[in-house]
């Protein structure tokens, strides 16, 4: 009997991307790493909150991140 494969996780996913209990995953928000000056306070308080990851792209990490 052959032994069943196992799957490797996606790496680069693994770090960007964290799983909640209900199992949704959590993204980063983009636009928060240089030319902070022109930014307004509260437009970069409101980007250090996570976003859930939009349903379309949960199908590919669902595969990408197995066993988180």
């Amino acid at each position: 009997m052959a032994k069943k494969l196992k799957l490797k996780t996606h790496r680069g996913a693994a770090k960007r991307f964290k799983r909640t209990k209900r199992g949704k995953f959590l993204r980063s928000k983009a636009f928060k790493r240089h030319i902070l000056s022109s930014k307004t306070t509260k437009r970069k308080r409101h980007l250090r909150a996570p976003a859930a990851v939009s349903d379309q792209d949960s199908a590919k990490l669902e595969r990408m991140l197995p066993y988180k």
